[in-house]
């Protein structure tokens, strides 16, 4: 049982995050691999590599193509990867004549990569519009209660008075400054795949390079200038990012589950959820959830470095490990940025309003 994706009663949407989510399942990776096929097959006619009438007649015949998925399942078990069979099912609709135009000079880490590149460049689409939501929500909670008094605590003891505004800006500057590295690094991890069997692209040559970077705009990404079949230290970073910023959010929560405690309540919110044995409490669910959250990714960001570690120009072992690490963290993330604004705007009181002079 997954509780990220469980449709168990007990645990389903607890930590899920669906439009994550759907960007790693099915239909989204086979539209993802249609996408790349073309462009390949769009690019190869473009150099010169393969006849353009032979390209032509190939991608009229993709354009409707969908694949068995009930084959791609059985072969998934034999070949560790669907990509062989899908490769074999995208051939044989298009025919023995434009069979030679479909996947020339790729290989099946070239398609799976570049799935996943295309699935985090939308995943990070959506974090920057969250993101740009939280800062905004917890602006307008700066700017209502920030002038209200609490006290400040450190090592959870009483220490000196304190503007809301200060506790409240602790949350808010982390966001602005993880909004910023995603930005930096966006352009790593949006990358193009394409180096054929051992990474080369020997057999694109002398155009591979022209041939990547055709497929890269047509796709919407970065065509770097070698492939990283084996370089993983982009993704390894990305996964940091994933924990950093679900550490910020933490965070959050973590002040507000203490915040709100009976004899402390320096916060006061809407909502909360109830016990089944004592009716007087209001459990801190949305801000538990953060922290549970950001220490699942901070445990699962050291699997993301073992999985960096690949056996010359291809590991099948480490690279599989990352599909069962990576996705998941990025729901976290997903999860993680929606509840937090509901937490914010949850939030009806902090501290007290100063008193008048």
């Amino acid at each position: 049982m997954n509780p990220l994706t469980s449709s168990n009663p007990y645990f389903a949407g607890l930590f899920a995050d669906p439009e994550i989510t759907a960007l790693f399942e099915g239909a989204a990776t086979a539209d993802a691999f249609l996408a790349y096929e073309m462009a390949l097959t769009h690019a190869a006619a473009e150099v010169g590599q393969i006849d353009t009438g032979l390209a032509q007649r190939a991608l009229a015949a993709m354009l409707d193509f969908t694949p068995d998925v009930a084959g791609l399942q059985s072969d998934l078990s034999a070949d560790g990867m669907a990509v062989p069979g899908y490769v074999r099912q995208l051939k044989a609709h298009v025919g023995a004549e434009c069979a030679a135009a479909v996947h020339p000079g790729a290989t099946s880490q070239d398609l799976i990569d570049t799935a996943q590149a295309l699935a985090l460049r939308a995943a990070n689409e959506i974090y920057i519009s969250r993101l740009t939501t939280l800062i905004e929500a917890l602006r307008n909670l700066e700017e209502t209660h920030g002038d209200n008094r609490l006290m400040g605590r450190t090592r959870m003891q009483a220490a000196l008075p304190i503007s809301a505004g200060h506790r409240i800006s602790s949350w808010i500057s982390p966001l602005v400054r993880h909004t910023s590295r995603l930005e930096i690094l966006r352009p790593e991890v949006e990358a193009l795949q394409f180096g054929g069997p051992v990474g080369d692209g020997q057999r694109s040559q002398p155009h591979a390079a022209a041939m990547a970077d055709h497929m890269g705009k047509a796709l919407g990404l970065r065509a770097p200038e070698r492939c990283w079949h084996t370089e993983r230290d982009s993704l390894v970073t990305y996964a940091g990012w994933l924990s950093a910023l679900t550490g910020s959010l933490g965070k959050f929560g973590q002040d507000v589950c203490l915040m709100v405690q009976q004899g402390v309540d320096a916060l006061a919110q809407a909502g909360g959820g109830s016990s089944s044995a004592m009716a007087h409490k209001q459990n801190p669910v949305i801000a538990e959830m953060l922290v549970t959250l950001s220490r699942y990714n901070a445990g699962q960001v050291a699997l993301m470095h073992q999985a960096s570690v690949h056996e010359q120009e291809r590991s099948g072992a480490m690279w599989t490990l990352e599909w069962m690490v990576l996705p998941a963290m990025m729901t976290c993330t997903g999860a993680a940025l929606r509840l937090a604004t509901r937490q914010v705007q949850a939030i009806t009181r902090i501290g007290e309003p100063p008193t008048a002079r």
